[in-house]
Order: structure tokens, then sequence, then C-alpha cells
């Protein structure tokens, strides 16, 4: 068994003018949504600066507002808050945020251009070491979804290879660790890392690189869609992809953080969003070694704020007005009954067999696929899965590691 004390948090999106609250930064707004965060009895806040407004020339990093971010930091220490560090903003709730000095006359690749990943390892650097002596800063994430601007579905992306996004990451990673020293700093991608064939940033990448795998658990990608807003897929999505990440990592008992997970409208409508939170944790829960549970978002979206997807306004724990919501209240239940308390999780002993070797693995774990759909018909009959991947089947005292007794490959699921 593994016994583990998870953290829960909340991304934090800033009640007054969203992630544009860094262009008129008001210090008393941010204490008053802090307040709200750390009344729901959450340990832990995702902070996001915004790359432009940071750093809006090659060689410009900001002080002021570097000094902005660590007084965040300190007012989330002040209401017993840590805070992790989203540096390459980026991508945010269907905006991209990057530099002109990157885009358009001064396009160039960001993950290659020797000039540009200097930059961005200077500013990161800079990020950490400002926060470096705060006993609160927990760690810094290279950026938000960054895998996103790599390959499509984005409408303009800049292409690598592979080795070229695992080159980007570890030099990324290193800048991150010169600032801050010791600190878990990690990197996150959005799922098509998992699901998508031609995605360059990769499941061995996320399992491999940092201090812990993070993961971001979105039902609006295909799998409420098939199965419901209360179908088993739909409930283990979050526990999948933690199992899934499990796959390619070599320690059998590396922290994985559900960095990012919702309950988004329609699909999960509000009278079902609580019920849908409690399921979705619950399942997380059942699975070893997951070190927190980062809900999105803090607060609701303005509606004086145009032009987001429509369920971007309604994924707070609390409205934008500081008011708890159903979803904000069930996470806080959780989050009270787990709080000091570790957990003894049992081993998942029955392993579903993933060939990585075979063409199109990666669609086949995505939802329609044949991994997801047996993970989730698995999960459905009461099995608790593992996932393995075909090579390691053999090999000596892996299965064991893990707790696995038996293995069960996708297409044997449901005879």
């Amino acid at each position: 068994m593994s016994d583990d004390v998870v953290r829960f948090g909340a991304n934090y999106t800033p009640s007054q003018g969203w992630f544009h609250h860094w262009l008129d930064f008001d210090l008393d707004a941010v204490r008053a949504d802090l307040d709200a965060i750390a009344a729901l009895g959450l340990d832990h806040i995702r902070v996001f600066p915004v790359w432009p407004y940071f750093q809006p020339n090659r060689t410009l990093i900001r002080p002021r507002a570097v000094e902005q971010l660590v007084a965040l930091a300190d007012a989330a220490a002040e209401r017993g808050l840590d805070v992790n560090v989203d540096g390459l903003q980026g991508h945010l709730s269907s905006f991209d945020f990057l530099p002109a000095w990157t885009r358009t006359w001064h396009r160039r690749n960001m993950f290659t251009d020797p000039d540009v990943v200097a930059a961005q390892a200077e500013y990161l650097r800079t990020l950490a070491a400002a926060l470096a002596d705060r006993p609160n800063f927990i760690g810094m994430t290279i950026g938000n979804e960054v895998n996103q601007f790599a390959a499509g579905p984005h409408p303009d992306p800049d292409r690598i290879t592979e080795a070229q996004a695992e080159s980007w990451l570890s030099r990324l990673l290193a800048a991150c660790e010169e600032g801050a020293p010791g600190r878990p700093h990690v990197h996150a991608e959005y799922d098509a890392a998992w699901y998508q064939d031609d995605q360059p940033f990769t499941p061995a990448q996320a399992a491999r690189l940092g201090a812990m795998t993070a993961v971001h658990s979105w039902v609006f990608n295909g799998t409420a869609q098939r199965h419901g807003r209360d179908g088993a897929a739909t409930r283990h999505h979050a526990a999948y992809l933690i199992e899934l990440s499990k796959a390619w990592s070599p320690d059998p008992h590396r922290p994985v953080w559900l960095q990012e997970v919702g309950a988004p409208a329609p699909l999960i409508p509000a009278a079902d969003a609580a019920a849908f939170t409690e399921a979705t944790v619950a399942a997380a829960l059942d699975c070893a070694d997951v070190w927190g549970v980062t809900w999105w978002c803090s607060h609701d979206v303005s509606r004086t704020l145009a032009d987001f997807p429509e369920l971007e306004y309604s994924l707070g724990l609390l409205t934008n007005e500081g008011r708890v919501k159903p979803v904000g209240a069930a996470l806080a239940r959780v989050a009270k009954e787990s709080r000091g308390r570790a957990r003894a999780v049992p081993p998942r002993t029955t392993a579903l067999v993933l060939d990585d070797s075979a063409p199109g693995w990666r669609s086949s774990c995505a939802p329609g696929g044949a991994v997801f759909e047996a993970f989730a018909g698995l999960s459905a009959d009461g099995v608790r899965p593992a996932v393995v991947l075909a090579g390691r089947v053999g090999e000596p005292g892996y299965l064991a590691a893990r707790g696995v007794g038996e293995v069960v490959r996708p297409e044997e699921v449901g005879r």
C-alpha cells in the first residue's frame, strides 16, 4: 500500500480583471480573493504571470512585475497558502499570450530559436530566484499547456520534433533549478501529449522530466460527449490520466499532480457539478502517489469580459463576487475530510497493457480508442485498472514493484 497526504488547491483566477489584473495590480483585491480561497480549506494556489506583461522585450523582465508576483506570494503565505508559479503564459482559457518579439515581423520558433530560448530561461530563472527564499514557494511550472503551440489544432504552430521538445524542456527545467535549487519544478501539457499521435511533447517526457508528472483532465475532449456526464469514463477520466502517466515512469512511485481539473458546462450541468467533483476526486484519490488536486479554477470569469468560450465563465469554485458555489462546497468537504490524513491506497492488481510500438498507439489512448474504452469498461465493472507498457510486462520485478498480479489486453476486455 502507498500512504499519501494529498494537497488540495485552486488555480487562481483573479476576480477583478482576470489575468489582466497584472496591468492594474491591486494587492487588496488579491488579498480578498485569497481570503475566499483559504476559507475553502485549500492549501495552495497555482499562479499565472502573463508572459508578455512580465517580459515585453527579449532583454526586459519588468522588475515591478516581479515585485508584484512576490507580493502575491507573500499575501498567500499570510493565509496559509503555498504557491506554484507558471512562467510562460502562454495560453489561458482560449487566448494566446506571446510576446511581440516572437511573432509577426519578429517571428521565430519559441522552442528552438536560441535567442528566444535563452530569454525564456532567464525569465524563468528570474521568477524562481525572486521566490527562492519564500517558505511557501512550491516551485515553478514551465508554462501552461505549452504543447498546444507545437502542433495542430493550433492555427499557427511552431513545429518541432520530439527531440527538440525534450531539449527545450530540459533547458528550462534547469533554469528553474538554477533560480530556486531543490524545489519541485515541473512542466505541464494538455492531454494531446497523451492522445494525439503527432504531438512532439510525449508521455515519456511528462513522466520522466521534472520532479513530478502533471496531468490536466478535461472531459470536454470527447469523454463526456461519448459517455455522458455520469459515465464511468467521465467520472474516472482524471484517474485514467494518472494511471496512464504511470506507465512511462521509471519510478513506480513517482508523484503525479492532478494540476488542472474542472466541471465544464454544459457537458457537466451546474446542477451536477458538485456530484461530478466528488466522484472525480474520489476516483483520483483511489490512485497511489497523487501529490495534489488543483481545481480549475478559483473564481468565475466576469461577464463584463468578452469573447471567452461560454464554459469559461462558470468554472470557478466561487462566483466572480466571491460566493461559494456548490462545486466549491464539494471540494471544501473533500479537502476537510482529507486534511492531514495519510491515505492507505491498495495497489491496482490488474493492469491494462498498452503497446506503444503499435501504429496510432497514442490515439488508442484517447476517447474512443481501444485502450481508453477498455479502461472505462473495467472501471465500470468495479475493477481498479493500472496501465503498463507492453515492453515492460516481462521485465523482472517490474509488475511486482507496482503490485500488479494480472495483465489484460484491450481486446480482451468485455469478452
